[in-house]
């Protein structure tokens, strides 16, 4: 169990695209249920990396993590219905944008008695917790039921940047890499394997920020980033150039095995995702971008 008490030879990462996997204890895959940053975008030009906002699912040694609650919990969560009851998962969130948490009302095992759900996150910009953050969304006139209705055993943890929480033999690192939107970057380590994911990268992070960025990632067998957001990507698609750039300096200074890159802008069509992802490998070999129902093993 986790270290905090309730508030109210080289390895490879192998690529599939299972959508109803269920991992045993001595597995580590990570799947991909929400890509998209600040909006979610449905529609016929985002079909093949998918729409919804972030939400990353990481099962390992016997045991569920999830990272953001973007749209993307809501097909987790219609998923996890489908599992033998009762479920227990850690929530972990990187900060308390709409973007990563708006899929929490719509979290369907968080209604259901039997079940159980630890949820990490740090301080808002205004110093609200996670629990304060996530229960504002769901209050008139927002949406139609408060947080309370939620029958599931909700055990809120409030995070400092630099904690650690152990859940058994699995270990969960954290780090602030981002003081402007005060976002938290995880790494998740497990016997000789780890994951970062760091989606909050800037081209104008504070030496500070930087340094603990690369000291949270060095070596990670997988780094989960974000590409930035700079013209004239963001706007008129006319180049990737420098899209992603920040993202393969640090995998490639912290010498991370593969890069995936999320959280993908809501202009970003299909064709110009596959324009990044070439562009992206023929300057990293190991990295492609994320993609929904994307289940990367981790061994």
């Amino acid at each position: 169990m986790s270290n905090f008490a309730p508030s109210d030879s080289q390895s490879s990462v192998t690529e599939t695209t299972i959508m109803s996997h269920s991992s045993s204890v001595d597995e580590f895959l990570v799947q991909f249920w929400g890509v998209r940053g600040l909006i979610a975008t449905p529609g016929s030009n985002a079909n093949r990396y998918g729409g919804n906002t972030a939400c990353v699912e990481v099962q390992v040694a016997g045991k569920r993590l999830i990272f953001d609650g973007g749209t993307g919990l809501r097909p987790l969560g219609k998923h996890l219905r489908q599992l033998q009851q009762p479920i227990e998962a850690y929530l972990f969130f990187t900060n308390s944008q709409s973007n990563r948490i708006q899929g929490f009302p719509f979290f369907a095992p968080a209604f259901v008695p039997e079940n159980r759900f630890h949820i990490y996150g740090s301080a808002a910009s205004n110093s609200a917790s996670i629990k304060q953050c996530l229960c504002d969304q769901m209050l008139q006139p927002h949406f139609p039921y408060p947080l309370q209705v939620m029958q599931s055993d909700l055990q809120f943890y409030n995070l400092i940047a630099g904690n650690e929480v152990q859940l058994d033999d699995v270990t969960v690192t954290t780090a602030l890499i981002n003081q402007t939107q005060r976002s938290i970057g995880y790494r998740v380590s497990w016997q000789d394997l780890s994951i970062a994911y760091v989606t909050d990268l800037t081209n104008k992070a504070e030496p500070t920020d930087q340094e603990q960025i690369f000291k949270l990632v060095q070596g990670v067998n997988l780094l989960i980033a974000n590409a930035t957001y700079i013209p004239p990507t963001a706007n008129n698609h006319e180049s990737s150039d420098l899209h992603w750039q920040k993202a393969v300096e640090v995998a490639q200074t912290a010498e991370v095995k593969k890069l995936v890159i999320s959280h993908h802008h809501p202009d970003d069509d299909d064709n110009f995702l596959d324009q990044v992802q070439a562009d992206v490998q023929s300057v990293f070999a190991q990295a492609l971008l994320a993609s929904e129902g994307l289940v990367l093993a981790v061994d």
